[in-house]
């Protein structure tokens, strides 16, 4: 099959691999669309070390179950479906709990690191668990449901907050995540949201999709803004989409005491937190992870438009294809989001 690997840090090649093999339980799922996470595109230069050529990368995709596993008997060739990007073992304590993405034995498709090596979608084919699957919502296109492992992300980020309709929420980062965050927040009944970003044209989505005031942070004192709306409080609740320490000073900044902080971007593996603020003003942090079983709610939205992802689609182009626009994704092209790869071109 064809498939598109990273075989050394910012080298692309398309390649003939063998078709991956299956165990009793596995799926062989023909891939017809698979969009480039900014994970992936962070992992490309070895920043982040979980991408370690040589690697087929990509979990965010959709397509149809070619062959089955000896030990599969409810799912069919001909199914249309998309998977989760997290194998979870479904049996550990967390698994146990429902808490997948914390599962003691977690593997992620596409990545390569120390712990483990997990081919992932960039490919014609891909082969994963059959207890990953989920089934498409009937006319849901392939290139639409792909997107839904981000929207779960972002469903499951919201989820972690306890959120009331009249709270006032700064999503600190616009990026393809943090839109989503801002489409799942005023899908959870929330009408005072914040956008905060550098990039006009995220920003002006941003207010496309339900951000009441959409903000510069290199044009506005984002917290001096956030207290002129709160009465001198600050805002209930944050979300940090980006993971560096800059934006997460400014989340921090922008809330009340008693504020909550909902942690979602991990660009860097360590940052400095503002400790003191933190402690004095009584503030809770809370980690989101991946997401934990928002599949089905996930696929739901898209299906009926209460999330709009298409607006997020930059381009589909065919897999050979792929590094052009990987190098464009990396070079911060400004006004480019997600764009996905279609084997079948």
């Amino acid at each position: 099959m064809k498939a598109l690997v990273l075989t050394q840090y910012n080298h692309f090649e398309m390649q003939d691999v063998p078709v991956p093999a299956l165990g009793p339980e596995d799926v062989l799922v023909e891939v017809r669309a698979c969009g480039i996470c900014g994970s992936d595109v962070h992992g490309m230069d070895g920043g982040t070390g979980r991408r370690v050529p040589p690697v087929i990368m990509g979990h965010e995709a959709a397509g149809v179950v070619a062959r089955l596993g000896t030990d599969v008997g409810d799912w069919a060739e001909g199914d249309r479906v998309t998977f989760d990007s997290t194998i979870y073992c479904g049996r550990c304590f967390f698994c146990r709990q429902g808490r997948i993405n914390l599962c003691d034995h977690r593997r992620v498709l596409g990545v390569s690191c120390d712990e483990y090596r997990q081919d992932g979608a960039m490919a014609e084919y891909v082969a994963v668990p059959r207890h990953i699957l989920y089934r498409l919502p009937e006319g849901l296109d392939f290139r639409r449901a792909a997107l839904v492992e981000p929207l779960s992300v972002a469903v499951h980020a919201v989820g972690r907050m306890t959120l009331a309709p009249d709270d006032t929420v700064a999503v600190i980062g616009a990026g393809m995540i943090g839109l989503l965050v801002i489409q799942a927040l005023r899908a959870a009944g929330c009408r005072r949201i914040i956008a905060v970003d550098l990039d006009d044209h995220r920003l002006a989505l941003a207010g496309r999709f339900g951000a009441a005031w959409q903000w510069r942070a290199d044009a506005v004192d984002v917290p001096a803004a956030v207290a002129d709306l709160t009465e001198g409080r600050g805002a209930d609740a944050a979300l940090e989409v980006v993971g560096i320490g800059s934006t997460l000073a400014t989340a921090v900044a922008c809330l009340r005491k008693g504020g909550e902080l909902v942690l979602v971007g991990n660009v860097s593996p360590r940052v400095e937190l503002p400790l003191q603020a933190v402690v004095t003003r009584e503030l809770s942090l809370r980690g989101s992870c991946a997401s934990q079983g928002e599949y089905p709610e996930c696929l739901d939205m898209i299906a009926r438009g209460a999330v709009d992802v298409d607006p997020l689609t930059s381009a589909v182009v065919a897999l050979a294809e792929g590094p052009r626009w990987f190098d464009r994704l990396h070079s911060g092209e400004s006004g480019l989001l997600k764009v996905v790869l279609d084997p079948s071109i």
